[in-house]
């Protein structure tokens, strides 16, 4: 099937195709929804009026341990006006344990506040659909 004659018919008949529900694009999911925090946690009053990047990752996943150099950069050389909020939204059994978590991102060299979404309700939130996966606030 093209999609050009159903664009063509959809402008003739004056209507578009219903775009799919667009997913809460604030920062409510990470802040009410983590089910602990590990670091110090992220509070709304602490993140105000500052750019947010939230990190989206799992400890065990390559790419995101990839990405994590880069993030602990930007912490590092961020102004005031910047924070990092990690999200760790486990792959396996073994990286859901509050333990493993903690060992890793002291490993890892993660400082910054991580939330911790083990029933991936801040995952579904916000429509993610992969590991690492950043969202930019301001």
């Amino acid at each position: 099937m093209k999609l050009w004659p159903l664009l063509v018919a959809a402008l003739a008949l004056g209507s578009t195709p219903a775009a799919p529900a667009a997913p809460e694009m604030t920062l409510a999911p990470v802040l009410h929804a983590a089910e602990g925090w590990m670091n110090e946690p992220a509070t709304a009053a602490g993140l105000a009026g500052k750019v947010v990047v939230v990190d989206v990752f799992t400890f065990g996943c390559i790419n995101c341990r990839n990405v994590t150099p880069n993030l602990r950069a930007l912490y590092r050389g961020a102004s005031q006006d910047v924070a990092i909020v990690g999200v760790h939204s486990p792959e396996t059994p073994y990286e859901r344990d509050r333990a493993n978590v903690r060992a890793n991102l002291r490993a890892q060299g993660i400082v910054w506040p991580v939330a911790l979404d083990n029933d991936f309700a801040i995952w579904r939130a916000y429509g993610i659909e992969a590991w690492p996966t950043q969202l930019i606030f301001d």
